[in-house]
């Protein structure tokens, strides 16, 4: 029997194909200390994006955000699935912001937080990381409130026969009525969770595994409770073009005690995950 020989190339002595290229592709997720550092790199890129895609990619960010708000207000309008339940399967919809985050890319700012890691390494600047946070910002709250005025605009708060519309309200003033310190608990033990979503992600080789890693954070933090600053910029707004009696001064209130505490809870995770696998030996 002949043995079985590669294809040569023109010059008749090596192989076309190298045997790495004909290995199967790992799909075993990236371990924790390379994560760590997929973290820190991508934390260099977002800090030295221009200003105007820093902002399209913004506006993009809270409008998928705020597709997941809407998508989660439908989803527990009339729900009689029971408290728990309800909650769950509402944060199993509002996941899709995050998803369309990721996987279609844009530039959110809870997530962003995650570029401490690269601040804290020597890498970036704090101007760096306050310009993108400042525009980032900005630009997801002008997405969110964008999006909730077309959506008003389309007659989506009459969907139901209007009972969407008094859900919003209802998420809205219930957001407003929380203390400062709710508010700020609230938002870090939020954003602990999307970021966690979000490290999770840099750990998946595919779309499918990136989609799992995002569901499972963001339905907890939802069906808990926790505050998100750019999901709460939608609901706001929604909330007040829907009838809402809530005042501008609650709605602010809640968005600065919110911001500050995702802020905490995110770059909590940085700083954290940075002392266990990148912090360099004295």
């Amino acid at each position: 029997m002949v043995p079985e020989t590669q294809p040569e190339n023109r010059s008749g002595t090596a192989p076309l194909t190298p045997p790495e290229a004909t290995a199967p592709l790992p799909l075993d997720a990236y371990p924790p200390a390379q994560v760590a550092a997929i973290v820190e790199s991508v934390g260099v890129k977002k800090a030295e994006l221009p200003i105007v895609q820093t902002a399209m990619l913004g506006l993009l960010a809270g409008a998928f955000i705020a597709f997941g708000a809407m998508f989660y207000s439908l989803t527990i309008t009339g729900s009689t699935l029971g408290f728990g339940p309800t909650r769950l399967l509402g944060g199993v919809a509002f996941s899709l912001g995050l998803v369309l985050v990721v996987v279609a890319g844009a530039e959110l700012f809870t997530g962003n937080n995650l570029i401490v890691m690269a601040w804290v390494s020597g890498k970036i600047t704090l101007k760096q990381v306050f310009r993108n946070w400042g525009i980032v910002y900005l630009a997801n709250a002008f997405g969110a409130a964008g999006c909730a005025v077309l959506f008003f605009l389309a007659g989506g708060s009459g969907l139901g026969g209007g009972a969407l519309g008094e859900t919003t309200v209802r998420i809205a003033e219930a957001k407003a009525a929380l203390s400062l310190s709710e508010a700020f608990f609230l938002g870090i033990l939020c954003n602990t969770l999307v970021c966690m979503a979000v490290w999770l992600c840099m750990a998946a080789r595919e779309v499918v595994s990136k989609v799992f890693a995002i569901v499972f954070p963001i339905s907890a933090f939802v069906a808990l409770g926790f505050e998100h600053s750019v999901a709460n910029f939608y609901f706001f707004s929604m909330g007040t073009l829907a009838g809402g009696e809530f005042g501008f001064g609650a709605s602010t209130a809640n968005l600065t005690a919110v911001t500050l505490g995702n802020v905490l809870g995110g770059g909590s995770v940085a700083l954290v995950y940075w002392i266990c696998y990148l912090q360099r030996a004295e």
